[in-house]
Parts: C-alpha cells; sequence; structure tokens
C-alpha cells in the first residue's frame, strides 16, 4: 500500500493553484480573494502574504533563483514581487482574457503563460515592456508519444462523481494525482492505471495539485484551504550484502554496483564512490523497500501492495505474493509478511510454515531474532518457531534492530531508542517449568541497558556496537552506554552496512549516491569482547588497535568502570595522569608530571601524596609547582621547623612575601618581620608590628614612615609623633621595652618540641607586665636607637638615665612651640589612610588627643 501522510492543513479563502519551493519548506496558494499565501510546512505557519489585486489569482510560481514569485490574475496582468522584501519588481499585460496557467522554464529566463498560450523573456524589461517570444493556442490532451502524429487514447480513467479539475504526473513517483469537484483526491499507479488510494479532507473542491522533482511531497488546493501530502518513502529502495554487493531501485528498473570492484582505489570519508553501475531488469512492481536476507543470496522487493523474492545474482523470482508488509528472520531462509491487520503469515524455504493471528492486531511487523509485531497497544515479540508469545511491551516502535548474536535488540520510537539485552536463557527456563509468565508473556525476557534521547534514522550491528544515523545527521555508534560520532553528515543519509575487511561503513542517499567513512573493526571486537566480559578476546583484539584509536578505547574502558585497564591502554598522557590519579599510582603519576612540567600537575600529585602520607613526595610537588602556601601547611602540620626555616628564604627570594613572613613569624623572628615590612615599603604595617612586638623598633620605624609620607603630604607626616620625642603620649612604653627585653632573653629564638605543648601555658592566659616585672632597670630609659643594618637587623637600643622632671619639662616645652604654630584647621586629613591613625596626633590649644597604645600581643 501507498504510504500518505499529511504534512500541512492550511484553511484559507478558495485556492486556484500551488507550488512548491525547491530548497524552502514552503508552499506557494495563489486565492480566489486576490491575495497570495506563503505557508511554511515544517512550522506550520503562514510567513508571507501578497496582495495582488481585487480579482482572482489564478495562477503563481516561485522562481527560486531570482527570489521570485510570479502572479498571474483575472486582469491579465503578469507580476513578479521579490519574496524576501515582498517589493513588486516588475508588472505587464500579458493576455486579453484571464491567465488561468504559469510555468518557469527550469534554467532559461523565459515563463509560459495560459490564456491563450505566450512566452515571455522576463530579462527583456527595456522601456517598461517583455519581449514576446511565441503565440500559440492552448490545447491539452492525454496521447501516446511513442508515436508520431498519433493521438491515442491510452486509458480512461473512471472513479470520480463529478468534474476533474486538475490532473498531474509526479515527477518522481509512478502515479498520476487527480483533483475533482466531489472533493476527493485519487491517486492512480501510471502503469497499471490501478487506483491505488482515495483522499477525502472534506475541505469542499479541489482545484489544483502540484508535485516537486526530488521531494515526496504533494501540494493540494481547495474550496476551504491548501493541503500537503508525504506520499510514499523518502528513504531510498537500497540494500547491501555482507560482500559490498549494492542493490537499488531508479524508478522500476533495479540496478547493482560492487564495492570490490574499486580495487585498490582511494577513498576519502564523506565522498561520493566512483562505483561502475549494471541494469539488472524491471521490476513487474515499484519497489518502495529493497531488502537482502541476512546471507545475502536473496533480495526482496516490496511494493504496490505485494512482494517479490528475486536471486541477488541473477534477479530470479522466486516467490512472491500480497502482502502489506515483509520481514526477515534471522534464519535466512525464514521471513514473514502482514496480509491484513490481523492475519501474519510465516514461510520457511518459500513455503507458507504458519499462518497466526496476533491478539492485540497487527498494525506492522518486525524481522530479526523474535518476530516483532506493532499494535494499537504496543510491541509484541514472537518465537518464529511455534508463534508463542515472548512478550509484550507498552512502546510504540518506528524501527526495531537485533544484533547478529540475538542477545541485543534496539526498539527505536518518534522521540529515542532503548538498547534491551535479550535473556534466552530466563525465557527457555520460564517456558520450560512455566514460572514468570504472564498475559504479557516472560517478565525477564528482556533487561535494558540504556535509553538515548536521539532519533534514529537507519541502524545496525556490529558485534555489540550499534551504528545508526541520527535525525540531526549525525553518524554515531553506541556501546557500553557510550555514545561516539563518527561523522556529521551534510544531508540525509541512509546506512547500508558495514565491510570488516575495509574497516569502512557504507551509506547512501535518495539521489542514489554512495559514500563511507572509517571504522575500525579492531576498535569494534575489541569493544565488544569488554562487554562481554571476555577479556582474553580483549587481549589478543588490542596489538591490531593503531596507537592514535587506544585513547578512545581507554575513555571506553574508563566508562565501563575498568580504569586500571584504560591506563594500561591510554596514549595520551593527560588522560593517563588524571586515571594515574584515580587509581592512586604514585610513581606513574610523578612520571608524568616531571614528562610534562606542569604546576597544576605537580599540585594533584601533591594532594594525592598527601593523602597518601608520602610527605617527602608531597614536599618535593610542592617545590615544584612553587606552592609556598602548601609548603607552609605541610611544614607546620607535620612540625618541621628546619622546613619552614628553609621556606623562609626560599619564599622571600622568590617575592613570596606573604608566606616568608608568616614563617619568620612562625619560628619567632620578629625582627625579620619587621625588616620585611620595611624592605617592601609596608611602613605602616611596619610601624603597628613594633608599637606590638618590638617596642624599641618604633621609632626607627616612624622615622622611616615619616620620611615615606612626606613624600605624599607633608602636614600628615607632620603629625606622626614619636615616642622618643613625646613619651606621655605613649604610656606604658617603659613597661613594654622591659617585657620585650624580657622575652628576648627569656623566649624569643628557641623552640619547643610539639610533645611539651600541653605543659605551656597558653598566651591568653600569661601576664607578661607582671612577669618582667623583675627585669625592669633602675631609672627612667629612652632608647636611642642606632643605625641597623638592613641585611642582618639587630636589636639594639641604650638607655640614657634622667629624672622625670627633666622628660617632663623638655616634652612640654617642645610640644608648645608645636602647638603654638598649629591650627586643627591646617591639618589635612582626607587622604590618611586609616592604619596612619593611630600614630597621629591632633592638637588644639592645649589639648592633645592620641590613640591608646597598644600591647605587646598576648600581654594583658
Amino acid at each position: 500500500m501507498l504510504d500518505i501522510k499529511r504534512r500541512l492543513t492550511a484553511r484559507s479563502d478558495r485556492v486556484k493553484s500551488v507550488d512548491l519551493h525547491p530548497t524552502e519548506p514552503w508552499m506557494l496558494a495563489s486565492l480566489y480573494n486576490g491575495s497570495v499565501c506563503v505557508w511554511n510546512h515544517e512550522t506550520q505557519t503562514l510567513v508571507k502574504t501578497f496582495e495582488v489585486c481585487d480579482l482572482p489569482v489564478r495562477a503563481s510560481k516561485f522562481v527560486a533563483r531570482k527570489n521570485w514569485v510570479i502572479t498571474g490574475a483575472d486582469d491579465m496582468q503578469i507580476r513578479v514581487f521579490n519574496y524576501n522584501t515582498l517589493e513588486r519588481v516588475h508588472m505587464f499585460e500579458a493576455h486579453s482574457d484571464y491567465i488561468r496557467c504559469i510555468a518557469v522554464h527550469p534554467t532559461q529566463p523565459y515563463i509560459l503563460t495560459s490564456s491563450g498560450k505566450l512566452i515571455w523573456d522576463y530579462q527583456n524589461t527595456n522601456h517598461g515592456s517583455n519581449k514576446l517570444l511565441s503565440r500559440t493556442q492552448a490545447s491539452f490532451l492525454l496521447v501516446d508519444g511513442s508515436k508520431k502524429n498519433n493521438k491515442t487514447c491510452v486509458q480512461t480513467l473512471e472513479g470520480h462523481a463529478q468534474n476533474v479539475s486538475c490532473v498531474s504526473f509526479h515527477p518522481e513517483l509512478p502515479i498520476i494525482i487527480t483533483g475533482s469537484e466531489d472533493g476527493t483526491v485519487r491517486i492512480w499507479h501510471s502503469s497499471t492505471y490501478r487506483l491505488e488510494s482515495t483522499l477525502n479532507y472534506g475541505m469542499e473542491r479541489v482545484w489544483c495539485v502540484c508535485g516537486l522533482r526530488g521531494s515526496n511531497n504533494v501540494a493540494l488546493g481547495y474550496d476551504e484551504g491548501s493541503i500537503i501530502i508525504k506520499v510514499g518513502r523518502e528513504e531510498p529502495a537500497m540494500s547491501m550484502d555482507t560482500n559490498g554487493k549494492i542493490i537499488w531501485a531508479k524508478h522500476s528498473e533495479i540496478q547493482q554496483a560492487n564495492l570490490n570492484a574499486m580495487g585498490d582505489a582511494e577513498i576519502k570519508d564523506g565522498e561520493r564512490l566512483p562505483l561502475a553501475v549494471k541494469d539488472m531488469g524491471s521490476c513487474e512492481i515499484y519497489p518502495q523497500t529493497i531488502q537482502h536476507n541476512p546471507n545475502g543470496r536473496f533480495v526482496v522487493v516490496c511494493g504496490d501492495g505485494e512482494y517479490i523474492i528475486y536471486t541477488a545474482m541473477a534477479l530470479r523470482n522466486k516467490s512472491f505474493g500480497s502482502a502489506q508488509e515483509f520481514a526477515w528472520a534471522h534464519d535466512s531462509s525464514e521471513y514473514a509478511i502482514r496480509e491484513s491487520n490481523s492475519i501474519v503469515k510465516i514461510f520457511k524455504n518459500f513455503k507458507e510454515k504458519k499462518s497466526f493471528k496476533p491478539d492485540f492486531g497487527a498494525e506492522g511487523i518486525y524481522g530479526g531474532f523474535l518476530l516483532g509485531v506493532r499494535s494499537v497497544n504496543g510491541l509484541a515479540f514472537y518465537d518464529w518457531e511455534n508463534t508463542d508469545m515472548i512478550r509484550r511491551i507498552e512502546i510504540q516502535p518506528k524501527h526495531i534492530f537485533w544484533s547478529d548474536s540475538g542477545e541485543l535488540v534496539c526498539i527505536a520510537t518518534e522521540e529515542s531508542f532503548f538498547i534491551l539485552r535479550y535473556m534466552s536463557e530466563k525465557v527457555a527456563a520460564s517456558q520450560e517449568n512455566n514460572e514468570g509468565v504472564t498475559e504479557d508473556g516472560i517478565e525477564d525476557a528482556f533487561e535494558v541497558q540504556g535509553e538515548i534521547q536521539e532519533i534514529v534514522k537507519t541502524g545496525l550491528w556490529v558485534g555489540d556496537c550499534f551504528i545508526y544515523t541520527s535525525s540531526v545527521n549525525r553518524l554515531n555508534y553506541y556501546v557500553g552506554g557510550e555514545i561516539v560520532t563518527i561523522a556529521h553528515l551534510d544531508r540525509t543519509m541512509y546506512l547500508l552496512g558495514y565491510i570488516p575487511k575495509d574497516d569502512r561503513l557504507y551509506l547512501g542517499d535518495k539521489e542514489l549516491n554512495i559514500v563511507s567513512y572509517s571504522l575500525l573493526v579492531s576498535v569494534l571486537e575489541y569493544q565488544t569482547a569488554v562487554m562481554r566480559r571476555d577479556f582474553g578476546m580483549a587481549d589478543k583484539v588490542l596489538p591490531t588497535i593503531p596507537k592514535e584509536q587506544r585513547t578512545r578505547v581507554a575513555h571506553f574502558l574508563e566508562k565501563q568502570g575498568f580504569k586500571q585497564q584504560a591506563l594500561a591502554v591510554s596514549t595520551d598522557p593527560e588522560h593517563r595522569f588524571e586515571l594515574a590519579l584515580q587509581l592512586g599510582e604514585l610513581k606513574i603519576a610523578y612520571q608524568l608530571a616531571v614528562e610534562a612540567e606542569s604546576e597544576q600537575k605537580w599540585k594533584q600529585l601533591a594532594e594525592l601524596a598527601i593523602s597518601k602520607c608520602q610527605f617527602g613526595l608531597a614536599q618535593e610537588c610542592l617545590h615544584h609547582a612553587q606552592d609556598y602556601g602548601g609548603l607552609l601547611l605541610l611544614a607546620t602540620a607535620s612540625g618541621n621547623a628546619t622546613m619552614v626555616g628553609k621556606l623562609a628564604e626560599g619564599a622571600e627570594k622568590d617575592g613570596k612575601n606573604n608566606v616568608a613572613f608568616m614563617t619568620y613569624f612562625l619560628q619567632g623572628n620578629l625582627d625579620q618581620c619587621l625588616e620585611l615590612l620595611i624592605r617592601t615599603n609596608r611602613l605602616p604595617e611596619a610601624a603597628f608590628l613594633a608599637r606590638t612586638y618590638l617596642p624599641s623598633q618604633v621609632s626607627r620605624v616612624v622615622k622611616l614612615w615619616r620620611e615615606n609620607l612626606a613624600k605624599v603630604n607633608t602636614k600628615a607626616a607632620e603629625s606622626l609623633a614619636d615616642p622618643t620625642e613625646y613619651e606621655n603620649l605613649f604610656p606604658g612604653l617603659k613597661e613594654a621595652f622591659a617585657a620585650e627585653h624580657y622575652l628576648r632573653e627569656s623566649c624569643l629564638g628557641t623552640s619547643r618540641p610539639a610533645k611539651e605543648y600541653p605543659l605551656v601555658t597558653l598566651n591568653e592566659d600569661r601576664n607578661i607586665l607582671e612577669e618582667a616585672q623583675g627585669y625592669e632597670p633602675k631609672g627612667t630609659f629612652i632608647p636611642a636607637v642606632s643605625k641597623v643594618c638592613l641585611e642582618c637587623p639587630t636589636f639594639s637600643f641604650e638607655l640614657t638615665v634622667i629624672s622625670q622632671n627633666e622628660i617632663l619639662q623638655k616634652t612640654l616645652d617642645e610640644l608648645e612651640v608645636d602647638l603654638d604654630n598649629m591650627e586643627l584647621d591646617d591639618i589635612d586629613t582626607t587622604d590618611r589612610p586609616n592604619s596612619l591613625f593611630p600614630f597621629f596626633v591632633f592638637a588644639r590649644k592645649n589639648i592633645i588627643l592620641s590613640c591608646p597604645p597598644t600591647t605587646v600581643a598576648g600581654f594583658k
């Protein structure tokens, strides 16, 4: 039966003509109300409208090479529009009567119009006129053109109840399409003149019909709108056997091509193969499908509700009959036909073996290891031998593909495809003891392996690998849950088969062009062996896989959970390093990191080494990565004082000042901390550090800070108070000096083992000022800071004994002089950083404001 599907229904005023665009999914419809519409049959939308005139537009055509629409109307005018801009390009009077038909020359710049018949040159538009090439009278007869000057009626087609308003030969298919005022469209076979189908869409009278070469779409125009139908299959009638012999149908002619005849010709992926084509003869029916049986000895041709089985070599008829569908079994001598929607017949050696009525009807049948029967309720699988139902599944399949072993099956639907494993041993056990059998068959007959949200157009199995073309024109294969893209196709292609000895896949398009793509059989065999857990076979196949393909195989092994094997197979250093980390293989990862010289790899390896308690390796990796933060963490966590000391020197040398400061600080080397801050021009921070931990150095740091700040803001620099000059502004400074002296002699520079930590009094529980009281020198002292070598900083201060009254009087006298010449408004504080505030002194008259002094860290 001819497959017919409706693709578009567009309601409108009466349609007088229709046309299909050769490249865009558009239908052009001219209407009785004087307008022209363009519909997109893919999106089901109206995309363009032209207001032509107030009278009926009886003819319109696309001129795709010019982006034009040409219309002819009852006002006798030909109009040309640009369908992109909707601009009218040209208009001229063509007839003295209604324009009823337009034809566009496929290559020349001519159009043929019919009222009377005129041919116009549309490129000759000089002086606003077109050139008339010829004028003839119109006449339309169906004649036998094989005999000159002999107009013979070859057939009269009867069936319409009212006037026949339009007739069209389809440009590709062997059918004649007729439309009538009785509201029906009838499709006739152009060779047998048999009525194939009658269509009635309830849209009143039919006025026009249009087909398009290279397409199965047919446009129909009615009183109430227009319709597009798809007639027949877009997939070409083409098949290839396992030896590379291809058979296809070109209309009713059967042709053959042999891949082996190309010899050693170079084959490039995606390029058309230069095949020698051999004519095998014509077929008695119009082929809609062609399919070899599993061993390739026979080929079945289906069409016109019939099937014919031929020998593949000589095209000799072996069997034939009526059938709506045909399916080969896994056994090459067995096949099934769907005689009607309720009867399925099974044949063996061309003789009927069994006939049965499926419980749920038969809307379609599928061959393979089991006989699949589709019904409105789902899919049922039957045993070829006894027609027992194995399992019924609630799914509406579009295609079913069985692997050669019969263990795996792909069920493709309109939206996705499923990979199932057929559990033949469980089926046999259930059939024997009648356990686990329900009204839907054997529950454990199938096991779902995966569901993939892709639409399969064509497919085949090679081992346990399912190769398919998708709806987005990709050539992929699925194995073990992984999808690998072989190629992106530039047009719709249909899989023919795979030749292992060539390591190539072969595909064809609807123009009968054959192309191929490389796919190594060794890779497929290896993946199949892994899926079957046959690792002995996998090890034998591995040496035959080229090195450039082994990384792909390794990724497959990794996804299957065989990471150790993937590490052994992979040749990609990046992939091997990741696998080595996942497996905890420190030696392999170390070797790869040495070769890569990558900072990131050293850091990753260091993390792994730490997790494995390999601290020596971790330290080496962190050194290679120059990860001083990581080294500091490792050194402190492991209590390695020597490592901390070396880290300080290296970090400062490489400019990692934060890490260097922290290491000096952790060692109690406060002098180095201070000098580091001074060398890096972090003078405010140095002042704070000195005020807190090294009070004897405050004066020196403040002096440096003043000098540096004076370059930016002199007044701000003058506002910094030096404790040697204004001791009264720094209460407790004397005690801080004593505490510093005490700590330097008793604690700093010494380290104690970590095991004594529980015995050490915490800083927050100590009162250093009380502890240092016994070290206070006699009298009052002010440190006179000497110049300290920045490369080798030392602690140095002198004690000058003077009376309290002398200190106070000197301080007050000097401060009074300074304050007499300063007003508060004179001090610009807008650009002073917050970090400087504790060392500013604000003065107005005799009021002195200063930030409270900071105590030594840990002091109370």
